[in-house]
């Protein structure tokens, strides 16, 4: 039963990490995210064209779904892509796109 419930688990936060990337926004935010490395919500204000507010939802559900991290400094919090896995799962899709 433990097992059944840990695979589910599992399905459940998958589902979220696709969906959290399945917004032209948020996806758009990610690849910019590959490009810089860091950065902080001002930044992508500038590239995205979008309102603050609007950037830092985007984010609070890329953080959620487990796609981005955020550290702190100063007074700045500046966003990264997670880990070396989501950078490169995040790399498959864009490339999969590009051959569509």
């Amino acid at each position: 039963m433990a097992e059944s419930s840990n695979y589910l688990k599992k399905i459940e936060t998958m589902s979220e990490f696709i969906k959290a990337l399945a917004n032209p926004i948020r996806l758009k935010i990610a690849l910019t995210l590959l490009q810089k490395d860091d950065c902080d919500v001002n930044s992508m204000v500038d590239s995205l064209e979008i309102s603050q507010p609007g950037v830092s939802q985007h984010l609070n559900v890329l953080k959620r779904a487990k796609v981005v991290k955020v550290e702190t400094r100063g007074s700045q919090r500046c966003y990264s892509i997670k880990d070396e896995n989501t950078k490169a799962l995040i790399l498959k899709l864009f490339a999969f796109n590009a051959q569509a």
